[in-house]
């Protein structure tokens, strides 16, 4: 499923697109392991033309699950973007494709919602990260690391 605009009823008046868009055919490339999308993304556009453009106005809203880059705490939050616009040329260099009359939507909201996901997202402007004793356990308590005593004999070798 795409986001079409039918531009044969644009002609007319305009649009007024509202919904839900599933999740899978938004194809988001998340590859930020704290990041975590499962819901679909909710839009409320209008669509008008104007002379040889397409404006689109509206709000997209994508609810996404992050970790806390200081403690790791899972935390929802959701890319909102309340006064969205993009502006759609039907002429010249920058044209849109359009396909038996209609305009795909649906790379121009991809791009923009991951253009807003938060770079490191935190749980509270104040998080403090781990407590100590959680510090403590990942950095001396983990198997896979070795003990003092074994870095001390390889602080002894000589190359």
């Amino acid at each position: 499923m795409r986001l079409l605009i039918n531009l044969k009823h644009l002609e007319t008046k305009e649009l007024h697109l509202s919904g839900e868009f599933p999740l899978e055919d938004l194809d988001l490339d998340i590859r930020d392991e704290l990041q975590h999308v499962d819901k679909p993304l909710v839009y409320d556009l209008v669509v008008e033309q104007q002379a040889k453009d397409i404006l689109v106005k509206g709000s997209l809203d994508l609810p996404i699950q992050c970790e806390c880059i200081r403690c790791l705490k899972l935390f929802p939050t959701s890319v909102h973007l309340e006064k969205w616009t993009c502006n759609l040329s039907l002429e010249g260099d920058d044209r849109v494709p359009v396909e038996n009359d209609f305009v795909d939507l649906t790379p121009y909201v991809r791009d923009d919602i991951l253009l807003e996901f938060p770079q490191h997202p935190l749980c509270d402007k104040e998080c403090g990260g781990l407590p100590k004793a959680e510090l403590q356990k990942r950095n001396h308590g983990g198997d896979d690391l070795m003990d003092s005593s074994e870095w001390a004999k390889l602080d002894k070798l000589k190359f």
